[in-house]
């Protein structure tokens, strides 16, 4: 049963048989549209001129885990030494960055955009350990920015999502066909 007054902005959740939650204000949905369009611009602008430019995964790959004491080092320097994974990382870390990018800043698929950029900050948190100032550094940041703008669904905020899921097939909208759409999408 919620605690919260219904008439009210509100995040609730229940996990484990905690439940959080609290009153959000109205501004929060133009702080996730722009946290969005943050994410979006950086990783598209990131992506171009990787694809634009010089770009190559193997030197990163080889040489940024053997310091500081790294957990994945080995991991790291396996990527780096594999040819084949060093031409995988060449294609898909910018094409990777810009189809993210360009999903966030139109808002569609943001789920599963916000999912890959999660994913990639949380490679490039380990490739750039550092432990001088803790646990927590920009890449870990980003990628909880990441995991918020999925949670919030931010592709419903001024996005094709809203407009996607709702896409009438036969009656139903495309999330109620396809319910498993909503992971990806929103």
């Amino acid at each position: 049963m919620s605690t919260l007054d219904s008439d009210m902005n509100q995040l609730e959740s229940r996990v484990g048989g905690l439940t959080v939650g609290g009153k959000v204000h109205s501004l929060s949905a133009w702080f996730v549209l722009a946290l969005r369009l943050m994410m979006g611009y950086a990783f598209a602008y990131s992506g171009f001129t990787k694809i634009t430019g010089e770009f190559a995964a193997g030197g990163y790959l080889t040489n940024v885990a053997a310091t500081n004491g790294n957990p994945l080092a080995g991991m790291f320097a396996w990527m780096g030494s594999t040819p084949w994974f060093v031409e995988f990382a060449n294609v898909a870390v910018p094409w990777g960055e810009l189809f993210i990018g360009l999903g966030l800043l139109v808002g569609a698929f943001v789920r599963l955009a916000a999912f890959f950029g999660a994913l990639m900050m949380l490679m490039f948190y380990f490739g750039n350990w550092d432990m001088g100032h803790g646990f927590i550094n920009g890449d870990f940041a980003y990628m909880l920015v990441f995991l918020a703008v999925a949670a919030f669904a931010a592709g419903r905020i001024l996005g094709l999502d809203q407009y996607i899921e709702n896409y009438d097939v036969g009656g139903e909208t495309l999330v109620e066909r396809y319910p498993a759409l909503e992971y990806i999408l929103g």
